[in-house]
């Protein structure tokens, strides 16, 4: 089923404060599979629930958790909006957890630092 843009960010934006199961397939510590010189500092993965614009299912940073993951049961906290590529992200942290939007930018900016983009909460 063919989703654009906007459908896709209103789908995301309904699962803020919702529980999650993010599926870590890059877990903290490794390398990018394409960029050799990233390193994650954080669990990367994703969901099940949605299929982003890509073809794939919705990314998802794990924040919060210091220890490599396989699979991570949290809150979506936040949306990172890419607002120069179509790949937007779910930050997803433990329940009850509150980080600013500093502390979420010093989380992914190993990566996030190559794309404009917006935090929606």
């Amino acid at each position: 089923m063919y989703i654009n843009r906007m459908e896709l960010i209103e789908k995301l934006k309904s699962l803020i404060g919702s529980e999650v199961t993010v599926y870590i397939d890059r877990p903290l510590g490794t390398k990018h599979p394409k960029h050799e010189d990233i390193i994650y500092p954080i669990n990367y993965g994703y969901i099940k629930e949605f299929i982003a614009l890509d073809g794939e299912y919705q990314d998802a940073y794990v924040i919060g958790v210091d220890e490599p993951l396989t699979i991570f049961i949290g809150t979506v906290i936040a949306i990172i909006n890419r607002t120069n590529d179509i790949e937007d992200k779910l930050i997803v942290a433990r329940k009850d957890s509150y980080y600013s939007d500093e502390e979420i930018k010093e989380f992914i900016n190993f990566q996030e630092k190559y794309f404009k983009y917006k935090i929606i909460r």
